[in-house]
């Protein structure tokens, strides 16, 4: 069942900023890391698994980039979720 390009963009941004609220600001790695095991739990079970998929696969493109203060958008644009 695969999840449409756009239904995908969505998510990524949504999951992010639920990850950036967590880790707060000027996050460290730690802080991502911890934000990033937490944040796809407070989705809810599906988006939560989504969540889960997309952090596996992308989770250092994601740490970097919430510390480096990028915005939830421009990181899931960088990881070509969604498009520029």
């Amino acid at each position: 069942m695969g999840l449409g390009r756009r239904i995908k963009c969505s998510l990524c941004t949504k999951a992010l900023k639920k990850i950036q609220t967590l880790a707060g600001d000027n996050p460290d790695e730690a802080a991502v890391t911890a934000a990033l095991k937490k944040g796809c739990r407070l989705l809810g079970r599906f988006l939560g698994k989504q969540c889960q998929k997309l952090v596996s696969q992308y989770q250092d493109q994601i740490s970097q980039g919430l510390q480096n203060g990028d915005t939830p958008r421009d990181i899931c644009t960088t990881m070509g979720i969604c498009k520029a």
